[in-house]
């Protein structure tokens, strides 16, 4: 998956938008002000997702690529390489579960105002 790719998918999520909040190469994927991703736009192509802590350990069991959050909370955060052995879905499957932690986390005004914007 290249930077093209993972931005275009990002960005379908509902109320999903970019920002570059640290520096000009950080991108950040947000949801309600809430961050679910975020890459460099350096090589190699990486993204931290949030993911669910078991589910975190088992990705990082199953694949080289998908290591411990880099300055992020380990437990919570896992940084995958997104131009190595990884399937794009399987790095589709995870953005989409970093997006839906999120959205679980808003407050029940936050998720109606998401589920009522176009």
């Amino acid at each position: 998956m290249n930077i093209e790719q993972l931005q275009q998918y990002c960005l379908t999520k509902k109320g999903a938008i970019e920002d570059y909040p640290f520096d000009e190469v950080t991108l950040c994927f947000k949801v309600a002000g809430k961050i679910f991703a975020i890459t460099s736009l350096n090589i190699p192509l990486s993204i931290n997702l949030k993911c669910d802590p078991e589910l975190a350990a088992d990705l990082r069991e199953r694949y080289d690529d998908v290591q411990p959050g880099y300055h992020m909370n380990k437990k919570h955060w896992n940084t995958v390489i997104t131009d190595g052995g990884i399937p794009d879905r399987e790095i589709m499957k995870m953005i989409d579960h970093s997006y839906e932690l999120i959205v679980q986390g808003l407050s029940k005004k936050q998720r109606e105002l998401l589920e009522n914007s176009d």
